[in-house]
């Protein structure tokens, strides 16, 4: 049954869904834009734009597209650089980039990341927003730099503390926010679970703040979204010409793309009901971000929280990413003095708790046991980002990712033992390519023209038609002089699955 028929039936569950997912949007949206040095209602009409135009045209209806923590460093880095006059500019032209890559189709690829950049990427935006968000915390402002941020943070902690003002309050009251968060997620009732502990947290500083009349820092939401809307001015297009701008728009699409699209492919993993078309969401995408550049907000992704809240809230059509739009936009146009009882250290304690997950301890431990070279790669990304920016960081992943790719496919180890009177063996292992082919040719013909020579081939990764050509030619040759060759191709053919020795490599059918 499509979607569409599917959605009369499922009207009810789509409704509680949404208004799920708008209570974990609502905090996010406001506390990113914060993170990223804009007004929150930057970070809210972002939210809007991804949730109605988005989610109506996504090729992932179940995903749920807003700002996102992965874009903050680096949006942080190109208003610090460029002004925040220049931040729509950035964002349509990466959302026109990322529309012109959907139409052509290039949507696989921005999903060709080795998962040690992508994780280190996530990594190292969670120290950066961890150390960024602890100032805030502290009801101070972030420091220049992700590096500057972490080493001054005994000191924000020791300011913090000693005298008992302002500053001293809103960390407390940032604390009794993470505390409640986490307490909310693992103490809560079953019956419960739909309400998340980001709203439970934020609520209780509110709450608290308000009662008490704390003199902290608060969210500050324009009256008037419309009016306050930052829309770029037609001159500041002309700057896309210089290439740190249009660098900061590849940049940003890049980043964005990946993100989505890695978020679909998890969203693919968790149901199995709806599959994604990387193409169209890609292009939704495109569109999303083209709008949201034209106001001046923030770029959008697939944000992978949000997402899974919404498939574990029971979503069943896109109506859920749509509603919870509505009720963003509804909330700014109609309450938003209800969001200005939010003290901005409650968003802070939230990010940092979102920066702790993104650099996911258990994920680098498990790649630690599985790969220590794919452990370094992402453990080099990270630092990069911290000590640079995030796309020296990426770069410096994906070029490392390279080399161990083209290391991968030009080792091969060669093992000869004498096992009887003129009968060897050869043992190989890794990727035989035309890149070792001399070294494979003459350890072999350095052998007894007589000899009985068994090639064992079952731990190679790869074998290119240049090899195989030269094993198939020397085997007549060998045996013209008396000798024997026997490869056992069984023995590849299991290791890549069970498929004949031709499927695995692209070619007519072999003897």
């Amino acid at each position: 049954m499509s979607e569409q028929g599917r959605a009369g039936g499922t009207f009810f569950p789509d409704l509680m869904a949404s208004i799920v997912v708008f209570c974990v949007a609502l905090p996010l949206c406001m506390g990113i834009a914060i993170a990223s040095g804009v007004p929150p209602g930057l970070g809210l009409i972002t939210g809007i734009i991804g949730g109605i135009v988005v989610g109506a045209l996504a090729g992932q209806p179940l995903q749920v597209g807003g700002p996102a923590a992965g874009l903050t460093v680096l949006i942080w880095d190109i208003v610090q650089r460029h002004g925040l006059e220049m931040l729509g500019v950035v964002v349509l032209a990466a959302g026109l980039i990322q529309a012109a890559a959907a139409m052509l189709r290039l949507a696989p690829w921005f999903r060709a990341v080795s998962p040690a950049v992508i994780q280190g990427m996530l990594s190292g935006i969670g120290v950066l927003i961890f150390a960024s968000q602890f100032h805030v915390l502290m009801n101070k402002e972030p420091q220049g730099s992700g590096i500057i941020n972490l080493i001054s943070i005994p000191e924000a902690v020791h300011t913090g503390i000693f005298p008992m003002d302002a500053t001293a309050l809103a960390a407390m009251l940032g604390l009794v926010t993470l505390l409640t968060l986490i307490a909310w997620n693992k103490l809560r009732p079953k019956w419960l679970r739909a309400i998340p502990g980001p709203l439970v947290g934020v609520i209780v500083a509110s709450v608290i703040a308000a009662i008490v009349g704390l003199d902290v820092h608060y969210v500050e939401v324009p009256k008037n979204l419309i009016h306050n809307m930052n829309i770029p001015a037609p001159g500041d297009f002309a700057r896309l010409t210089e290439p740190l701008v249009f660098g900061d728009a590849m940049a940003v699409a890049l980043v964005a793309s990946a993100e989505t699209l890695l978020c679909s492919a998890a969203v693919d993993r968790m149901q199995n009901r709806i599959r994604t078309k990387y193409n169209q969401e890609l292009l939704a995408q495109g569109i999303g971000n083209t709008l949201a550049g034209v106001v001046g907000a923030l770029p959008m992704t697939g944000v992978i929280v949000r997402s899974t809240v919404n498939i574990e809230a029971g979503a069943r059509t896109r109506l859920s990413p749509i509603l919870h739009g509505v009720w963003l936009l509804g909330l700014v146009v109609a309450l938003p003095q209800v969001l200005e009882l939010i003290p901005r250290s409650a968003l802070a304690a939230i990010l940092i708790y979102t920066g702790y997950r993104l650099l996911n301890i258990s994920a680098l431990r498990r790649m630690w046991n599985l790969d220590r070279v794919e452990f370094g790669i992402c453990i080099v990304t990270l630092s990069v980002i911290v000590l640079t920016d995030l796309l020296t960081g990426i770069i410096t992943g994906v070029v490392l990712s390279f080399i161990k790719l083209v290391r991968t496919l030009s080792y091969l180890e060669i093992d000869v033992t004498l096992t009887g009177e003129r009968r060897y063996e050869v043992d190989l292992h890794g990727a035989a390519t035309f890149v070792r082919l001399p070294e494979l040719a003459e350890t072999i013909e350095r052998l007894p023209n007589d000899a009985e020579i068994h090639l064992h081939v079952g731990g190679l990764v790869h074998v290119d038609r240049a090899c195989l050509e030269w094993l198939q030619n020397h085997e007549s040759s060998h045996a013209s002089r008396g000798g024997k060759l026997v490869v056992d191709w069984n023995e590849f053919a299991r290791r890549n699955g069970g498929k004949p020795l031709w499927a695995i490599i692209g070619r007519g059918k072999l003897p």
